[in-house]
């Protein structure tokens, strides 16, 4: 019988997990089963423990729940332990252990798919949700020369620097939380989008003149261009959806679950309809 393992979420049904880690399981001659799980905003407690009983191995988190999940799982490992959000469930004897691979999805992406060296730029993290907080550490540990925290609700931007204050001298001048009114006065040199805006087609509302010569705009949503990516595009920047930071961060739960890493350019350049 195969093994068992799902994405759960809320909305979940658009969800390309199933079809990479089919291809994934494909590469590496393993047997598994992996689907999606829908979960009402108060049933993903119940979802999840009946996944877990039902002999399921392992999930992925995806919207809304990256928190709550973090709340649920007994034990966290590698960059979930500090970052408040989980996307990645590996049931162990019945036991619950959460990880977080957004991080090293995205930072894998950006630096050797994308070529775009994160040491000493000057980085804008738009967001102060799950994904922000899943993405702060490993950001922090490439060594930027800055990384500045922008949301909508400036509170919840502070909260979240504050959040990570212990792992500030990463970063060779520091963090900090700003309002999006408050962003002029830096050209940024790595701008990336981890609202969901873009999914609904919003815009975050960035100023015109904050894009450095050689600036990279990246937005965490996949497989469409986003109003943030056009807005980077119409002034000059070169630009990346989250398709890479997809496959990057599902290959790594691939291997938490395996213990096998499978190749990631074949999927992505599948998904993106080269291949």
């Amino acid at each position: 019988m195969s093994d068992k393992y799902a994405v759960i979420g809320n909305p979940v049904a658009h969800s390309k997990s199933p079809l990479i880690h089919a291809e994934f399981a494909r590469q590496t001659g393993h047997d598994i089963a992996y689907t999606t799980i829908f979960a009402p905003l108060d049933g993903f407690r119940a979802e999840v423990l009946k996944f877990r009983d039902a002999g399921g191995k392992g999930l992925n988190v995806t919207v809304p729940f990256k928190h709550e999940a973090w709340n649920l799982v007994g034990a966290h490992a590698g960059y979930a332990l500090d970052a408040g959000a989980v996307n990645t469930i590996k049931f162990i004897d019945g036991q619950m252990v959460g990880y977080n691979t957004d991080g090293i999805g995205l930072v894998r992406d950006i630096q050797d798919n994308l070529k775009y060296p994160i040491q000493g730029r000057r980085v804008l993290l738009m967001g102060a949700g799950g994904a922000t907080y899943g993405v702060m550490h490993p950001l922090l540990s490439e060594h930027p020369d800055t990384l500045i925290v922008a949301n909508r609700t400036p509170d919840k931007a502070v909260s979240l620097v504050a959040h990570f204050q212990k792992f500030e001298k990463f970063a060779i001048n520091g963090i900090s939380a700003r309002p999006y009114s408050q962003l002029s006065d830096t050209k940024f040199d790595l701008i990336i989008n981890a609202t969901s805006a873009g999914l609904s087609d919003e815009m975050p509302p960035l100023p015109n003149d904050i894009f450095a010569a050689d600036v990279l705009a990246y937005d965490m949503v996949y497989g469409k261009t986003t109003p943030f990516l056009r807005f980077a595009q119409e002034r000059g920047a070169r630009s990346a959806d989250g398709t890479g930071m997809l496959v990057e961060q599902a290959a790594e739960s691939f291997f938490i679950w395996r213990g096998v890493r499978p190749q990631t350019a074949p999927v992505i350049a599948r998904l993106r309809g080269e291949g």
